[in-house]
């Protein structure tokens, strides 16, 4: 008997059909004899309908300002879950399963004050245990918890991953399953390469990546969660049949595990190729070079909320000068150029320039450690494909280039060909 946490999306539970069909991958697991919780996220599409009425209110009101208070979006975004959990556990009891559903403030998954994006402090499992003890599947609401405030707060867009891996690091689950519309992670997205493969495992740390950098999958933070405190968590398909052959093994069911890289016995020196869209190169001519000049170039940027990415730095033959290149989102770029404006004088640069619909494409794999040349075969093979570099990142398991967006499925087919990933 195991202890498991079943998390589904919004394409898992978009209507009645399929919450009946999640049902059925919940009880395959009860009647295994396991203990179960499970995360629900809201039906697919209400989010963004609950958002979109947010934000309408204050227009159909006729204020001349956008303003509302964050405690009421979290109060009404955090509905949609409330609906889901309680479809499912009436699903559940109506097929024989002792459900109940929860809400994330019930539990309570404590965070932040961060409204609209708080960070979980603490989840005592105390109280979902005494549910395992009763027989008892606890169905929760994904995506909310209680802020200090007593208040209900929301964890940001994929925010049910990361509700789900720590409700299964509070309980000491043996694993975490997060079904979603694909049957796991990928070498690399196959509606780009149709000769992706699905990958059985890959490390916390590669996955961190692949995530961060393009990767849909899972949200960023899950992952980190499931590294910290070694939830082995499974990607799956809520699209199979629950009771398809392989479906209810309790160590490695259909999918691919994230682990720990000691649990990998065939490490591959590259495991994926990420990519991101719709990045943008800013460019700053002629920056004095003196110390503190980088601090108060992105120091005001991450107080906006910048997401800055790839830097690069280029020193004039005197010293007195440099040029500096950084990649932000292209839906920032504005808030970007307005920043950067405020703080020219007191920098010192002569010039901004910008270039949209650029795209970041990734290698990783932690193989690179101990693999020299993985960089130069990249560069190699791009330089075949006449694709033009714009800038360089690396780290020990990764190493992103930036390049224009047009060439962004040729890249990633030409670097998933070239380390073999493309290979069964």
């Amino acid at each position: 008997m195991a202890r498991i946490v079943m998390k589904f999306g919004g394409t898992s539970v978009a209507d009645l059909d399929r919450i009946h069909n999640v049902a059925r991958h919940v009880k395959r697991e009860v009647d295994a004899g396991h203990d179960v919780a499970v995360v629900v996220s809201a039906m697919s599409g209400k989010t963004n309908e609950l958002v979109g009425w947010v934000k309408g209110m204050p227009k159909a009101t006729g204020a001349n300002s956008p303003f509302f208070d964050a405690r009421e979006y979290d109060a009404i975004v955090a509905s949609g879950e409330q609906v889901t959990s309680g479809l499912l556990a009436i699903a559940l009891q109506s097929m024989g399963v002792h459900a109940r559903s929860w809400q994330g403030w019930q539990i309570p998954i404590r965070t932040d004050n961060a409204h609209g994006a708080a960070r979980i402090k603490e989840i005592d499992g105390s109280f979902l245990i005494k549910r395992f003890g009763e027989g008892q599947v606890a169905v929760v609401a994904g995506f909310q918890g209680l802020a200090p405030d007593n208040r209900i707060s929301t964890l940001g867009r994929g925010g049910s991953d990361t509700s789900a891996v720590a409700i299964a690091a509070a309980v000491k689950a043996d694993r975490c399953d997060i079904y979603t519309d694909v049957d796991g992670v990928y070498t690399t997205d196959p509606r780009i390469e149709p000769k992706a493969r699905r990958l059985s495992k890959i490390s916390f740390e590669e996955m961190l990546e692949m995530a961060s950098l393009g990767a849909k999958v899972l949200q960023v933070r899950s992952v980190e969660l499931a590294m910290v405190h070694g939830v082995r968590t499974f990607v799956r398909s809520s699209f199979d049949d629950p009771d398809a052959p392989g479906m209810g093994d309790p160590v490695n069911p259909p999918g691919t595990l994230i682990c720990d890289e000691d649990e990998i016995v065939e490490q591959q020196v590259v495991t994926g190729i990420a990519y991101a869209k719709d990045e943008a190169q800013i460019s700053l001519r002629r920056v004095a070079d003196r110390p503190g000049v980088s601090a108060g170039i992105f120091g005001p940027l991450a107080d906006a909320g910048i997401n800055v990415d790839m830097i690069v730095q280029n020193i004039s033959e005197d010293g007195s000068r440099t040029d500096m290149t950084f990649t932000v989102p292209s839906a920032d770029v504005g808030r970007a150029l307005a920043v950067l404006e405020t703080v020219r004088d007191k920098v010192g640069f002569d010039a901004v320039q910008h270039d949209d619909g650029m795209s970041k494409v990734s290698v990783i794999g932690i193989g690179m450690r101990s693999h020299a040349g993985v960089a130069a075969t990249a560069f190699k093979a791009l330089a075949e494909k006449a694709i033009n570099i714009r800038a360089i990142t690396t780290s020990e398991i990764k190493i992103s280039i930036l390049i224009d967006g047009p060439y962004t499925e040729l890249a990633v087919r030409t670097l998933h060909s070239v380390y073999g990933l493309d290979k069964h």
